[in-house]
């Protein structure tokens, strides 16, 4: 009995002791404290809940009737703005994940992802003191010792830390990112309560399975978390990429960085969505698109190792003194490492696509772990594209307004089965499926959907990916059978060549044609 409560009396003290600590390394802030964290996250679900109990559920409905959708819009319109009201005063973890609430379209009412998206470019900001101390704390030195200047109004302010232009002591001008302070010691209790959140909305909404979107949360966070990391994946991807000399990756500056402070080289341009920009420096946005989805095409084809959040805040473009387009690739906190198995089952997955081969969708579907008929919703998921386009063609068939249209009519039919998509799919093809929305967001804006150059580079880099792998498969079978797979892989990309050669004469004519090739 005495030794219960001597234990007992042990864990009291020592979660005050925690708690005090908690306190004191944060001003005082009782912010920083996981139960007071929890406590008003598990207020806000309640209220959520009681929301819609009060407001919506307290009678039957006939869920035809208009009345019924309108007050079924106003209720998630105030449910969506009590959860913006938490994560903007938790912050980090928070914010990332009503991000990508924001990004999830096909998923969620669209009163919830039209309110949350107010986070991707409206971060809350912590002040420039709070960011000192972090500095101080990780280089155990001061700002100023560092620094010539630091600029106290951020370049730009995301859910996990925000960066700020300076310059060294040394002369060189840099870009400072600072993790938001609290960030790492609340991940784990705010993923926590993250889960619960999701577990009530999925209570709210039955038909939307969502618990994926918390696991791959939680498997990405730490990750995202390291800026350590974040510097050896710009140094990788910089160096696989140095071929083209249009690509640009800040350098690293290694003496001034730790997990929660990295300072790199400053590069300036315009985000690759501002048109004003593209317009005033005579940029072309059909060189633009070619080279991100040059670009994307062989991270996620050939090299595996792909750029996972490729919002316009992280592409920027520029002209350099030279006249030369250049882009810029910033924020590498997350990347997807795709397996040989998977990029060899993706790339035959849009060949078959491209070529129309009903059977062969349906079986590279399965490959990546898609069951039965949901083969063609998948195929519409990577292509973003109705299934009467990819039945006629997608090389064919010219994206339209009344395409997006039609895409959006349907999808609120479907989203069960989306839900099942996503429960089932390879986990890899998560992140790839965030990063292909991404990126036709950005060919959207710049109005660039229609270029043949988008499937021709994708195809090449596809027929050369499937290839690989099989020449991989057969290495013991000797030269005669890997010589073999190379003539025939030649032979395919000779094939693509002439045959998006001919689209492009017969839709665009031939000055036109050759500008979109080169």
């Amino acid at each position: 009995m005495l030794l219960r409560r001597v234990l007992g009396y042990g864990v009291v003290g020592a979660g005050l002791a925690s708690a005090g600590w908690s306190l004191h390394t944060n001003d005082y802030d009782p912010n920083s404290l996981g139960i007071v964290r929890l406590s008003r996250s598990a207020a806000a679900v309640v209220d959520v809940a009681l929301t819609y109990k009060r407001e919506l559920y307290y009678r039957e409905w006939d869920k035809e009737t208009p009345e019924y959708k309108a007050e079924k819009s106003r209720v998630h319109k105030i449910a969506a703005e009590k959860l913006l009201q938490l994560i903007c005063i938790n912050k980090g973890v928070y914010i990332k994940v009503g991000q990508h609430i924001g990004a999830l379209e096909y998923l969620l009412p669209k009163e919830f992802v039209q309110t949350m998206k107010v986070l991707h470019s409206d971060a809350p900001q912590n002040p420039i003191e709070d960011l000192y101390k972090v500095i101080r704390q990780d280089l155990r030195c001061n700002p100023e010792d560092i620094f010539d200047s630091f600029e106290r109004e951020p370049l730009g302010t995301a859910s996990l830390a925000q960066v700020h232009k300076a310059r060294l002591k040394t002369g060189e001008l840099v870009a400072v990112k600072v993790q938001h302070p609290y960030v790492k010691g609340n991940s784990r209790v705010d993923m926590k309560t993250m889960e619960l959140a999701v577990n009530v909305l999925a209570r709210i909404f039955p038909d939307f399975k969502i618990h994926w979107l918390v696991e791959e949360s939680k498997k990405n966070l730490p990750v995202e978390l390291d800026f350590l990391n974040e510097g050896r994946n710009a140094e990788k991807v910089a160096k696989q990429f140095e071929k083209y000399s249009w690509l640009r990756v800040p350098k690293i500056y290694w003496k001034y960085s730790s997990s929660r402070v990295l300072v790199m080289e400053y590069l300036e341009g315009g985000h690759v969505t501002d048109l004003d920009y593209i317009r005033r420096n005579k940029i072309d946005s059909f060189a633009v698109a070619n080279r991100i989805g040059k670009l994307y095409s062989e991270m996620i084809f050939r090299t595996g190792f792909v750029h996972s959040d490729p919002h316009p805040g992280n592409i920027l473009v520029r002209r350099t003194p030279k006249n030369s387009l250049e882009i810029v690739l910033l924020d590498h906190g997350l990347y997807a490492n795709l397996t040989d198995k998977f990029r060899y089952d993706y790339s035959n997955l849009w060949l078959s696509i491209l070529n129309v081969d009903r059977k062969a969708m349906r079986q590279h579907s399965e490959q990546l772990g898609i069951k039965g008929d949901l083969y063609g919703l998948f195929a519409c998921m990577v292509t973003g594209r109705p299934w009467e386009t990819v039945m006629q063609g997608l090389t064919k068939v010219k994206y339209s307004k009344e395409e997006k249209n039609t895409l959006q009519n349907n999808t609120s039919l479907v989203l069960p089965h989306i839900s099942d998509v996503l429960e089932q799919v390879d986990r890899q093809m998560l992140l790839i499926l965030k990063t292909n929305d991404l990126i036709r967001g950005i060919e959207s804006t710049l109005r660039t959907q229609n270029r043949m150059t988008a499937f021709w580079v994708m195809s090449k880099c596809c027929v050369q990916s499937s290839y690989a792998e099989q020449r991989a498969k057969t290495s013991g079978s000797g030269s005669s059978r890997i010589l073999w797979l190379r003539v025939r892989e030649r032979w395919e990309l000779f094939k693509l060549n002439c045959y998006y050669l001919y689209l492009g004469l017969i839709n665009f004519g031939f000055l036109e044609a050759l500008k979109q090739v080169i």
